[in-house]
């Protein structure tokens, strides 16, 4: 099979991904669809901070990573000495942090969108969209 080679992502455009692929639009797009002040627009531009501090913290964790793998390679090849403290000790707190402060920024992203999706989805798409809900009225068993 002569199958084409998926382009590369950049790692640190999650945020930006994240936007696209729920919204098929970039997040700098969704500032000019609604009239400024308006509610839309107030959660548009919620949406495009979320995703670009998404994409901050993604950068920054890349980054740590990639400095943290170039030290632990250094050490490995005897280019350089290994900490007596820790080689890990402080990078991999750097790490940690890191990496739980992403997670709160795509849960903090996610959240964003659905409410961007909620306001600005009409009834009568919204009455297409969903599924029909289960009968409220209970049933008697006998």
């Amino acid at each position: 099979m002569n199958e084409q080679p998926q382009p590369s992502i950049p790692p640190t455009t999650r945020g930006k991904q994240l936007v696209a692929n729920a919204l098929q639009k970039q997040p700098n797009a969704l500032r000019a669809l609604h009239a400024p002040g308006s509610a839309e627009n107030e959660l548009a531009e919620l949406v495009v901070r979320a995703a670009l501090h998404l994409d901050n913290l993604q950068s920054e964790l890349v980054d740590r990573c990639t400095w943290a793998a170039d030290d632990l390679t250094r050490v490995a090849a005897g280019t350089a000495a290994a900490n007596p403290l820790g080689i890990l000790q402080t990078s991999g707190t750097q790490i940690d942090i890191l990496a739980a402060r992403r997670a709160d920024a795509i849960t903090h992203l996610k959240s964003a969108l659905a409410a961007y999706q909620r306001a600005t989805t009409t009834q009568s798409q919204r009455a297409v969209s969903a599924p029909p809900s289960p009968s409220r009225t209970s049933r008697q068993t006998r």
